[in-house]
């Protein structure tokens, strides 16, 4: 009897403690790079669901003046973390971690209805292999960045969204350098770390056959949602979702 009731607790003792290593082993920081013609407010509900599950979350305002600028500003946010890094991208976003996720405290990486290029490919090279729906982009007038045009917005970039997100996102558009689109990517991290994708079956701004694409070329956990390229603001629990469970799984 004394060996059972012994055996019964050194079990119960070995249980607690594999549960709350897979609980250390966790990535609790997760580090959000947002694609052009949009900015970070949008991952603002996504947020929120994360940090009710414990994640700490923060997020680039990357200026998309060039590639280059735009890794170094995710390294900045980098930079300050406490720990193990998950770092998502969005669109363009997925240019950016690719480059950034070198970083040694990257444990792994998300691409969200994003670009997921191999070395020597750019932004340009990767859409015009599979062009998506048309998008109303306009240049500056001084020809160097592009815009979406405000009035198209809901239709090519938001679908899904309530008109009112939609108009907000519309004006609050980070305009995009056009170097930053045609820069070609040198070391693709997820060559060497662990990485997750979903395609947004319904994007009108990256083909969703080219996101899936790059995705099983990359060997990365693929999780379709039906949404526009907006997923992260229209379906952002499905998104979250995807985020904690890389994050969970990174850590192993």
């Amino acid at each position: 009897m004394y060996r059972r009731l012994l055996f019964t607790a050194a079990l119960a003792f070995a249980t607690t403690a594999i549960a709350f290593a897979a609980e250390a082993a966790a990535v609790k920081n997760i580090v959000i790079v947002h694609g052009a013609l949009a900015d970070g407010s949008g991952w603002r509900k996504a947020t929120d669901i994360l940090e009710k599950r414990g994640f700490n979350v923060t997020i680039v305002q990357q200026p998309i003046s060039s590639l280059d600028d735009d890794v170094a500003a995710t390294k900045r946010v980098l930079d300050l973390q406490d720990g193990p890094v998950l770092l998502v991208g969005h669109s363009y976003g997925g240019m950016v971690i690719t480059e950034a996720g070198n970083d040694p405290a990257v444990a792994g990486l998300v691409y969200v209805a994003a670009f997921q290029p191999d070395k020597g490919e750019s932004l340009l090279s990767l859409a015009s292999s599979k062009p998506a729906g048309s998008m109303d982009i306009k240049e500056t007038k001084d020809g160097k960045y592009l815009y979406l045009d405000p009035g198209a917005f809901a239709a090519d970039f938001a679908a899904d969204l309530p008109q009112a997100e939609a108009n907000f996102m519309a004006k609050s558009q980070v305009f995009a350098a056009k170097q930053a689109f045609s820069a070609k990517i040198t070391q693709p991290a997820w060559r060497s770390k662990k990485s997750w994708s979903i395609v947004a079956t319904e994007d009108r701004s990256i083909n969703p056959e080219l996101e899936r694409d790059m995705a099983k070329r990359a060997g990365s956990d693929v999780t379709e949602i039906k949404a526009s390229h907006a997923v992260f603001a229209s379906q952002p629990e499905k998104v979250a979702d995807v985020i904690e469970t890389a994050a969970r799984k990174a850590g192993d």
